[in-house]
């Protein structure tokens, strides 16, 4: 079992900073920035103290690539970037406190102190390498210059660098088949001076922290543990190009630092930043805070060997107390290319359905876990319709109606609570509770579906009540039903920010639900008398038709492949 947050103290939450060559898609969203937005809502609902930061990626090769292409300074292109990541975020309602560059001066300037700090602690050594070089370009090719197949598990058209389908990372001259992304001919080897980070050095305290930090998930864990077992290469961090960190000694001019050396201590660069400290001061804060590192699996090995061995050499800034690691999301069953156009950008999603309705879909599948995971949208649709529209949206908006058509938008006096009342309380005490004790476990998946139980049985006491009998007890029914859409707005507002408002706005409140709080979901909040504003249904149904012609804008129709 993974461990439980602490009850007091600040919690900062990061999220794998996304790299700038690309717009987001849904896989980013699961894996990763929906899950951290839930705990930091969550969080400040609790009233617990908790910072959210996030950044784009700035360096390395794809970014000089990708700017020649467009004829722009590297700078201007990562800027855009940075730019359309805030715009996609935040219309998935997806909040930050800071969201910012791995190229800011700051960053610079502490990745640079990082780098000192680990050579003289005599964890960097030089080494002639051999260097992948094209003649036709006249130039050195690191990295994403270089593509070809993984020694590992057999991947063609894969980076220099690591592979995307096993996780593995490797030397340039492991790559099978190399040939030069630019001009596509086979390159050369030259000699070149390079910077190496002894990782090696690392595997006996790396293996104490797996095994003694009790909130990492198994399964990472364990990939870790026998990665180390197999034995630790030392890790190549300069590169031969002009689009980086510079690595700040005077023998090293034209080089830089490698991106995976910079990216992740922008999680610490963004959380001082933020609060305004550095120094002593700085290490203090992030120190005294528990720390969240949201991710996918595919980044596992650098996060779980690089950034601690970094921290642990570097010798005063902690490791993360929690690194939630998620699956691929597959699209109709296949993984997600771009390249391939199998893809779902967020910037479309948002053109055809309201935030919630992904926020809510990716939840409902995303258990914490690797596993992978299929965005069907068949099951998409059945899921928004029976879940959210028959459920959830069908008894928020019959409650709200009836107080409209029947007592003039005035909610009716409160009474005692009778046996069906007493048993809803209960309920929801319970509800709440749980669902709280699953967000501080990670489990959203299975949190999410503890309040629509709840939802579901705020159905069957409404139409037990059958209010519209006219019996003595209508007023009783309908007050407490009101109450019992507060209260699910309140739990369902991590996991739906913009409709858990809207119903609670429908009810009269004035003040949003952060200023009540998560406990307040287990109290009546809805008073006497109370009047509410004009009931608006809070989702519409997916039509079939419309998901058709989704399947249909996917190559080949959108034919589902079977996965094993």
């Amino acid at each position: 079992m993974v461990g439980k947050l602490k009850k007091k103290g600040n919690t900062i939450i990061t999220a794998a900073l996304p790299y700038a060559n690309a717009d987001l898609h849904l896989g980013h969203i699961t894996s990763t920035y929906l899950p951290a937005d839930i705990l930091y809502r969550y969080l400040k609902l609790t009233g617990r103290t908790a910072v959210h930061v996030c950044a784009s990626d700035d360096y390395g090769t794809p970014i000089l690539i990708a700017a020649e292409k467009e004829g722009v300074k590297p700078s201007d292109y990562v800027a855009e970037r940075n730019k359309r990541f805030k715009e996609d975020l935040s219309s998935l309602k997806i909040e930050y406190d800071i969201f910012d560059q791995t190229s800011s001066a700051e960053n610079a300037k502490f990745v640079q102190y990082f780098f000192t700090k680990l050579n003289e602690n005599r964890y960097v050594y030089v080494a002639d390498v051999d260097q992948f070089y094209c003649e036709y370009d006249k130039k050195f090719l690191p990295d994403r210059y270089v593509k070809g197949t993984c020694p590992y598990c057999g991947t063609k058209d894969q980076y220099s660098d690591g592979c995307e389908n096993c996780g593995r990372t490797f030397g340039p001259t492991q790559i099978l088949d190399p040939h030069c992304a630019i001009c596509g001919r086979t390159p050369v080897f030259k000699k070149s001076t390079h910077y190496f980070f002894k990782l090696s050095a690392f595997a006996a305290k790396l293996e104490r922290w797996l095994r003694s930090n009790k909130n990492l998930q198994p399964e990472p864990r364990n990939y870790v543990l026998n990665w180390i077992k197999d034995g630790l290469q030392d890790w190549d961090i300069s590169r031969d190009i002009d689009w980086g960190v510079p690595i700040p000694l005077e023998e090293a001019k034209g080089k830089v630092l490698y991106g995976w050396f910079d990216n992740h201590l922008c999680y610490i660069t963004s959380s001082l930043k933020q609060a305004k400290k550095s120094g002593k001061a700085g290490v203090r804060y992030w120190n005294g805070s528990t720390i969240y590192h949201f991710i996918g699996k595919d980044i596992v090995y650098h996060h779980y060997l690089f950034l601690p061995s970094m921290r642990i050499g570097e010798g005063e800034y902690k490791l993360p107390d929690f690194i939630p690691t998620r699956g691929y999301l597959l699209i109709q069953g296949r993984k997600i290319s771009k390249s391939r156009n199998w893809v779902i950008n967020v910037r479309d999603f948002v053109q055809w359905y309201p935030a919630d309705y992904l926020r809510f879909y990716l939840t409902r599948i995303t258990p914490y876990a690797q596993t992978d995971l299929n965005f069907d949208w068949d099951e998409f649709r059945e899921k928004i319709n029976n879940e959210l529209v028959a459920n959830v949206g069908n008894f928020v908006y019959r409650a709200l109606v009836f107080v409209k058509n029947k007592h003039g938008y005035v909610v009716p006096r409160r009474t005692a609570p009778g046996r069906e009342e007493r048993s809803m309380l209960t309920s929801l005490k319970r509800t709440a509770t749980e669902t709280a004790s699953l967000v501080e476990e990670g489990h959203y998946d299975r949190a999410l579906k503890s309040t629509l139980e709840f939802s579901t049985k705020c159905n069957q006491y409404f139409q037990h009540g059958a209010p519209w009998e006219g019996r003595r007890d209508e007023p009783r029914t309908i007050h407490y039903s009101c109450n019992f859409v507060a209260s699910l707005s309140i739990l369902l507002h991590p996991f739906l920010p913009s409709s858990s408002e809207e119903a609670w706005r429908q009810l009269g409140f004035i003040r949003p639900i952060a200023k009540y709080g998560w406990e307040a979901a287990k109290t009546l909040n809805v008073k006497s008398a109370q009047r509410i504003r004009e009931p608006k249904p809070l989702f519409r149904k997916v039509e079939e038709a419309e998901i058709s012609r989704r399947k249909e804008a996917l190559p080949s129709g959108g034919t589902e492949i079977s996965v094993a």
